[in-house]
């Protein structure tokens, strides 16, 4: 029989996660219970993808804001700049309120027109009309609010997030807008960089020029402080607000945990079924220009099998250009050969033009995402089935 169906998705509910919960029994138990009441199979390669809020959760990963101050304490004896933070109250609010409760004056060095991740602090269109070069000027607050205003909305969430990193820390901060993390070091030689992706960068060039001392996010909170939860790898980054002082840090131990849930279920159903834990997908608004990714990674850990790039030809491209002189049943039977007879690496080729080579578990933990969403859906579990599939499978 002609199969019909490609890649199927199903976003799993699973019962409310709490601390000390079995996650990987909730899991298994979940997936199974899906397939015998919905009245589908588990089939080989299958991928089950679990929210990474629910695995840092069922861990008891918290910690607060006198943790993050302790920290931030124990690297900074003076004032200090925090370069290039995210605009979130959900990411920033509350590692901001940690961040200045250690009674030091911070200098908040904040990149503009927008944030790493497409916040945007001002109209990019009136910036230009001002004849801002974002690559060289750098503004003071005052500045700022003599060009844009004294409230800069966001276009989502109504915030004004300098007015309110401001409240969250009073007076005892200054802000300076710019794109050059160098201006950092004419406030001081010592900086916590707070961007998440090009912390690295950032962190390089500042020792370059002559910081004293540099952490990075993923610095605070890599080790237990008074007792709390940490994150030896990410550190802040991947953190959320989980109340009114407390975050929720991004979970430890994914590989221990994505092994075992697919050992279980091998066990139970004989299937080699891929499991990995998935974050923010990577995905822009193209509205709000916001790229999804507040989170280090895709997925902090996945089974062996999703390890790799996609390796696919284009079939538009190879239909319109090398098979167009064919019947409908000669161009189906061709393309269907070409699929089977593939390289194992088209990267470069001229058969994969159009196709993007993208790390499996970047592709699949933005599909889950999409599909759990971050409200109200409750389905913290993904089963993705037939996402190994091509056109040439029967």
């Amino acid at each position: 029989m002609v199969r019909m169906v490609g890649t199927v998705i199903r976003g799993i509910r699973t019962p409310m996660i709490r601390e000390g919960d079995n996650i990987i029994a909730i899991t298994v138990d979940a997936v199974l219970t899906a397939a015998s009441t919905e009245g589908f199979t588990l089939k080989d390669r299958d991928v089950i993808g679990i929210k990474e809020s629910i695995v840092a959760r069922a861990q008891g990963n918290y910690a607060n804001v006198n943790d993050i101050s302790s920290d931030i304490a124990e690297k900074f004896t003076g004032d200090f700049a925090v370069v290039f933070p995210v605009l979130s109250r959900n990411r920033f609010s509350l590692l901001l309120k940690g961040i200045a409760a250690c009674g030091k004056k911070v200098y908040v060095i904040l990149n503009y027109p927008a944030d790493e991740l497409g916040n945007h602090l001002m109209d990019v269109s009136k910036m230009d009309d001002l004849g801002l070069n974002p690559y060289t000027d750098v503004l003071t607050e005052k500045q700022y609010r003599a060009m844009f205003g004294k409230e800069v909305l966001h276009q989502f969430t109504g915030i004004d997030y300098v007015n309110y990193y401001r409240e969250i820390v009073g007076n005892n901060v200054e802000f300076i807008f710019t794109n050059d993390p160098k201006v950092a070091l004419e406030y001081s030689k010592d900086i916590l960089v707070a961007s998440v992706h090009e912390r690295a960068r950032v962190k390089r060039i500042l020792l370059k020029a002559g910081a004293e001392k540099v952490f990075c996010l993923d610095e605070i909170l890599a080790e237990p402080i008074n007792g709390s939860g940490f994150n030896e790898l990410y550190g802040l980054l991947g953190s959320n607000m989980a109340g009114k002082d407390v975050i929720k840090l991004f979970p430890r131990d994914c590989q221990k945990f994505v092994d075992a849930i697919q050992d279980k279920l091998k066990k139970i159903t004989g299937k080699n079924i891929e499991v990995m834990v998935f974050g923010d997908g990577g995905f822009k608004d193209p509205t709000g220009k916001i790229w999804e990714l507040a989170d280090p990674v895709i997925s902090p850990g996945f089974t062996a099998g999703l390890q790799g790039v996609t390796n696919e030809i284009k079939i538009k491209y190879i239909v319109d250009s090398e098979l167009n002189h064919m019947s409908r049943e000669e161009t189906d039977a061709a393309v269907k050969e070409k699929i089977n007879g593939k390289a194992s690496q088209l990267y470069g080729k001229e058969e994969s033009l159009g196709t993007t080579p993208r790390q499996l578990t970047d592709l699949l933990g933005s599909l889950c995402d999409l599909t759990s969403g971050s409200g109200d859906k409750g389905t913290p579990v993904v089963l993705v089935q037939g996402y190994f599939d091509n056109y040439a499978a029967e």
